[in-house]
């Protein structure tokens, strides 16, 4: 039988019994794997509970594979055998962790039926505290040992301290014997060593006696080469002394006239900074005022394109209505004794655009007196620029001068140092502001530049509209000759025609007179301003918006159709002119004016809000057929924009 030991360590066992108090008791644990070869080869557990004060406690447990079986149905365990003894041990070690505390988690009892330990049963519980419950997580029973068994533990006891006695027996001898012998090697060795020492002292008395009679010779040798060096060096100091005085005298003359030079030099550079800072204070005052023309001009810019872009707006509705009018040519070609009314009406518009055209000529004028103002202003910056630049470089030329001075002149007192530092810095700083000057100067030469080619397309553009405007004269005036010289031979064909009851007449200047519309109910003559009323008022406050520069111009031919019956000579005279632009026929022009510009801008023409008023209703009341598309090609040949 071989006997493996597990464990063996003595633990703090908690004895409770019935009718006694709980108490503690010191018990040791020894855990040992038994191996059982005879007849069957199996393994057991034994545990066994001893005290070290008392030796005749003593409790055995020993566990079969089979006893463990029946253990592990009875309080639920999920350990096999073969693992059972580690987790015993791992418990154990717990209850050692926990059993220094006051209120330790696990605990060891030891639960006897008795009072008083008299060879009765015990049980041994592994117990873990919570709040609520003490859960015992392992309870094992251990018999008392009987008269044979505890002979033979206090055998094993005598035989385990025999050997221990042996063993310790043995380790005295040994330690013995070695200390013997170092206490005699070491009693030899003193007595070498004192031998040396005596040797050594006689030794050292004599070399220290030889050495005593040297120095004293040297020292009486020395003290006479001291005192004739001494006499020597005095003299030589003496001399010395006079000389280093002279060349300080020299020196403290050197440094007062320098000094005399540099406070002149001081006041000098006083007041070129003055002045410097006399030239920044200007510079900004003169920067500020470019910043608000600058911001100015910025919100004239803003403000032309807002123009730009309501003109926009305005020329795509404008194309729209083109698009309409293109069917409409052949009704005005049908009425042309309608068209003294459009006459009239381009009059008022020329009247207009030329007020428009002097309003801005003169805002031209203006801006242009901006732009020369602009100019000698920067030109005057440029140049304050290079004279700040040019004192900026003598400075530094000057400081260069004075630095390589200072440098070579390094006997000058500290507070004059302190002071000419305290300068350089205030020179740095000075150049640090001018540049910062001159870098805020260059960003707003560059804002200026940009300023100035804003300006320039503006002008492009307002002579682009010049241009416009006499185009617009041109073809008004053209048409004008063209539709004095339709009416000229009208007259001289029918002087006054009464088909359909409408009359028509010319005046003494050359132009239409007012028609009348009898067939209509209409005996009084129509005057063709008096549907445009509205339109002297939108002149006014077009003129009066700053923000519209350019006349808008709308020819709306919203005219009403005369009946059939009364407009039979009308109808003859449009089917002896048609303008259809499938037929290609130029309505009397020449070729060269329906020729479409590759530039052209749709018509502008007056507002549809003049025509579509109430004092129009009663006399057109029926709507206009569409524009053929031959006319509108040849107005928007010559209304470009």
């Amino acid at each position: 039988m071989a006997a493996e030991g597990l464990f063996n360590r003595p633990l703090s066992v908690r004895l409770r019994g019935p009718g006694c108090q709980e108490r503690r008791l010191d018990v040791r644990v020894n855990i040992e794997l038994l191996s059982i070869s005879n007849p069957v080869h199996r393994k057991d557990l034994a545990v066994r509970l001893t005290n070290d004060a008392d030796p005749f406690f003593l409790y055995n447990l020993v566990i079969s594979e089979e006893d463990f079986q029946s253990l592990k149905s009875q309080q639920g365990l999920l350990v096999d055998f073969s693992a059972f003894p580690q987790k015993f041990i791992d418990l154990l070690q717990q209850c050692i962790h926990e059993q220094n505390k006051d209120i330790p988690r696990f605990l060891l009892q030891l639960v006897s039926s008795t009072s008083d330990l008299d060879h009765t049963p015990v049980s041994l519980n592994i117990v873990e505290t919570n709040p609520f419950k003490h859960l015992t997580h392992l309870s094992l029973k251990f018999l008392p040992g009987n008269d044979a068994e505890i002979k033979k533990f206090l055998a094993n006891c005598l035989k385990c301290l025999k050997e221990d006695k042996m063993i310790l027996e043995e380790k005295l001898k040994k330690t013995e014997e070695d200390l013997t012998r170092q206490l005699s090697y070491t009693q030899q060795s003193l007595s070498e060593k004192s031998r040396e020492l005596d040797k050594l002292k006689n030794e050292w008395t004599s070399y220290t006696a030889a050495l005593t009679n040297k120095h004293t010779q040297e020292l009486t040798n020395e003290k006479e080469r001291t005192l004739q060096a001494q006499a020597q060096y005095q003299q030589q100091h003496e001399q010395q002394k006079k000389e280093l005085e002279s060349l300080h005298q020299k020196s403290i003359q050197q440094l007062q006239n320098r000094l005399s030079e540099l406070e002149v030099i001081n006041k000098d550079l006083t007041e070129r900074r003055y002045k410097g800072d006399s030239t920044v204070r200007e510079l900004k005052a003169k920067l500020s005022g470019v910043d608000d023309e600058c911001q100015r001009a910025k919100q004239e810019v803003l403000s032309l394109r807002r123009e730009n872009t309501t003109l926009d707006a305005e020329c795509h509705e404008k194309e729209k209505l083109i698009n309409q009018l293109q069917t409409r040519v052949a009704v005005l070609e049908q009425e042309i004794k309608d068209k003294d009314q459009l006459v009239v009406r381009t009059k008022e518009v020329l009247d207009a655009t030329q007020e428009q055209k002097v309003i801005l000529e003169e805002n031209t004028e203006k801006k242009q007196s901006h732009i020369e103002k602009l100019e000698t202003t920067i030109r005057s910056l440029s140049s304050e620029l290079l004279k700040a630049n040019e004192i900026i470089k003598k400075l530094q030329g000057d400081l260069k001068t004075l630095m390589s001075k200072l440098k070579l002149k390094n006997t000058v007192t500290i507070q004059q140092e302190k002071l000419l530092a305290e300068k350089e810095e205030r020179l740095q700083k000075e150049q640090r502001e001018l540049q910062e000057t001159g870098q805020s100067l260059r960003m707003k030469e560059q804002e200026v530049c940009k300023l100035q080619e804003q300006l320039e397309a503006t002008i492009q553009k307002l002579e682009e509209s010049k241009q416009l405007l006499k185009t617009n004269e041109n073809v008004i005036t053209w048409l004008n000759k063209q539709l004095n010289e339709v009416q000229m031979t009208k007259k001289m064909d029918t002087p006054t025609s009464t088909h359909g009851g409408a009359r028509t007449a010319i005046s003494p200047h050359g132009m239409l007179d007012r028609p009348s519309f009898p067939s209509l109910g209409i005996n009084h003559p129509f005057s063709p301003l008096y549907a445009f009323q509205k339109f002297p008022e939108q002149a006014r406050n077009k003129n009066t918006n700053p923000q519209c520069p350019v006349p808008k111009i709308q020819f709306n031919t919203q005219l009403s159709k005369m009946d059939q019956h009364s407009d039979v000579q009308t109808v003859t005279a449009t089917t002896s002119h048609p303008a259809n632009k499938e037929n290609g026929e130029n309505l009397g022009l020449e070729s060269k004016y329906f020729k479409k510009k590759d530039d052209s801008i749709p018509l502008r023409g007056l507002s549809q809000n003049t025509l579509n008023s109430e004092y129009l209703k009663p006399y057109f009341p029926t709507k206009v057929q569409p524009l053929p598309t031959a006319a509108v090609t040849t107005a928007s040949a010559y209304f470009p924009g």
